[in-house]
């Protein structure tokens, strides 16, 4: 299984931007952790972050016919891109939504996602954790 995971805006600054929240991982390192991860269940593992939409689209749509699967961790873009919920829907690729932290315990406006009805799972507040977890979740759909 091929699986795509992509990170949206600001998480070029995990382990760094608000610990208290986000842990002390920094983003190469949770790449490292999803390819570790993803060998261990039989996956190819590709990373992806931007913090541009239009550049996370466009890697959406590089995805077809080239993985099986996407995590994707939309940042900001989770509460209001209607865009990236519309490339999600079309690309036609099981993708899990994940979330480090639990954006429903959080301030109001970071409680709905506009693209977890495209996913078939959203994964929040369990920590880098929830990248494995994800994974794991589209290993089992084969």
């Amino acid at each position: 299984m091929r699986v795509l995971v992509v990170n949206g805006p600001n998480l070029n600054l995990l382990g760094t931007r608000r610990p208290e929240v986000y842990g002390t991982t920094t983003l190469g390192e949770l790449d490292e952790l999803c390819r570790t991860w993803g060998t261990e269940l039989g996956c190819t593992v590709t990373v992806f972050q931007s913090n541009h939409e239009g550049a996370i689209i466009d890697r959406l749509h590089e995805a077809i016919g080239r993985c099986d699967g996407i995590v994707i961790n939309p940042g900001a873009l989770t509460h209001y891109s209607y865009a990236l919920r519309d490339a999600i829907e079309a690309v036609d690729i099981p993708t899990v939504e994940v979330h480090i932290s639990d954006i429903a315990a959080r301030e109001p406006w970071r409680a709905s996602s506009v693209i977890t009805e495209v996913c078939v799972a959203s994964i929040t507040g369990q920590g880098v954790a929830g990248y494995r977890r994800a994974i794991e979740v589209l290993s089992a759909r084969t």
